[in-house]
């Protein structure tokens, strides 16, 4: 596993206990890294940090995104998990411009086989692919 996608992971796990637990973000990610990766190497501890505080921040900003690319659904009636996933991945998209988008919906699938259900990947792909197309012609 590599030291992103270690991030990511921890990331999305913290931002489950932020949504549902009401918790900051730092108290998200310590609870987390605790329970789930005390061994997380300090790389990986920041910038899960980085995705975790960016996507708490925009995800206002976010959900206005999504909701643009979700057929026939609205954000609210999302699984939390999938929404959180592309909470993380939309974020990255828009703000991390370094991470090449194949990357980003790459390990956002992953995240989706690990945490959510089998028809999800789909959605989530679908989603990302429309997000990706839309921030790439600058919408």
């Amino acid at each position: 596993m590599t030291l992103r996608h270690q991030s990511r992971e921890l990331a999305l796990q913290a931002l489950y206990f932020w949504e549902v637990g009401h918790a900051t973000p730092e108290e998200a990610l310590g609870h987390v890294v605790a329970e789930q990766a005390p061994e997380a190497s300090e790389p990986v501890r920041v910038f899960a940090l980085e995705l975790l505080r960016g996507t708490v921040i925009a995800h206002e900003e976010l959900d206005l995104i999504i909701g643009r690319h979700i057929d026939n659904w609205r954000i609210e009636r999302l699984a939390v998990i999938d929404k959180l996933i592309l909470r993380l991945a939309t974020w990255e998209l828009r703000y991390q411009p370094d991470t090449p988008p194949a990357v980003v919906v790459n390990e956002a699938l992953e995240l989706a086989r690990t945490f959510s259900a089998d028809e999800s990947i789909k959605f989530v792909n679908g989603v990302l692919d429309g997000i990706r197309k839309a921030l790439t012609h600058g919408e």
